[in-house]
């Protein structure tokens, strides 16, 4: 306990506490739009937010599984999955980055870079997804879906990062990884989910597997409350199932990272592969039929 309050006083602790800033305005922002309605959330988007923020805190990514749940149950239109899928994991993926920002170590300069990379393709990506028509939506996340199918893939088959590495990033692979995690953050407001690429990503660099966590958590902590509230404005995403994603997220989250830890999930990597892969076609296939 006085090793976390020690790091309050640190590079580290500014990064936090601009992490809670920015928590704090992304809750005052999306409360006075949820204020406006009385949504009643189902035991199945509940479910959803649960079982995927779980699996999420564990290194699955929670974006492809989502949008596969979306898609086959019809919860969300498909013009509007990128904005709630957005706005509803926000505040688990925060509560995700608190944690392990604090109980792994990786170079500080490295990690600030990395996120305020991913930060500005968020922002310019968002603007433009939250306009998009529902058709090339539909396109683009079909792509999307076939793209995370072939990450997870990869990492099955024992790619991304290994044991051993650095803590950070200096040079051309400092370049390299702010340009990677630029794009990362960008595809990432359509749905494609940041937490497999990264992973690979930092492998690739030669780091040590265990930053991907705070890296990608991070990444994603700090891009999302601000294409979140683009979504909100352009009111491109649905509310009901966002909310039901935050409410069932955050426990599964704290469970997952406090209490379970560590898990095999190769066997679920696979079976996310197999909906994911049916998920884009679907998604395809509803585009190529003007629905």
């Amino acid at each position: 306990m006085s090793a976390i309050w020690a790091s309050l006083f640190t590079p580290l602790g500014a990064l936090l506490g601009g992490l809670a800033a920015f928590t704090s305005f992304y809750v005052v922002y999306w409360w006075s739009a949820v204020t406006k309605s009385t949504p009643r959330e189902s035991s199945l988007e509940l479910g959803t937010g649960f079982v995927t923020n779980f699996f999420d805190t564990l290194g699955i990514g929670s974006f492809a599984p989502t949008t596969a749940i979306f898609k086959f149950f019809k919860l969300v239109p498909d013009r509007l999955i990128p904005g709630t899928l957005n706005v509803g994991h926000t505040l688990p993926t925060i509560t995700q980055a608190f944690i392990y920002t604090l109980v792994i170590e990786v170079d500080i300069t490295t990690l600030v870079l990395m996120i305020g990379a991913a930060v500005l393709g968020a922002w310019l990506g968002a603007g433009i997804v939250a306009g998009w028509p529902k058709r090339n939506i539909q396109i683009g996340m079909g792509g999307a879906l076939l793209v995370a199918a072939a990450l997870f893939t990869w990492r099955n088959l024992g790619g991304g990062a290994a044991d051993e590495g650095t803590l950070g990033l200096t040079g051309l692979k400092l370049a390299l990884g702010l340009a990677g995690n630029f794009a990362l953050g960008a595809l990432m407001t359509l749905g494609i989910g940041l937490y497999a690429p990264c992973m690979i990503l930092i492998g690739l660099l030669g780091m040590k597997a265990t930053v991907a966590f705070p890296i990608m958590m991070g990444s994603c902590a700090f891009l999302m409350p601000i294409s979140s509230t683009k979504f909100v404005q352009k009111k491109a995403y649905e509310l009901r199932p966002a909310l039901a994603l935050g409410i069932g997220g955050i426990p599964a989250v704290l469970i997952a990272a406090l209490i379970v830890k560590d898990m095999d999930i190769t066997t679920v990597r696979w079976l996310v592969v197999g909906v994911v892969v049916i998920a884009a076609t679907m998604m395809l296939r509803s585009a190529a039929k003007g629905e």
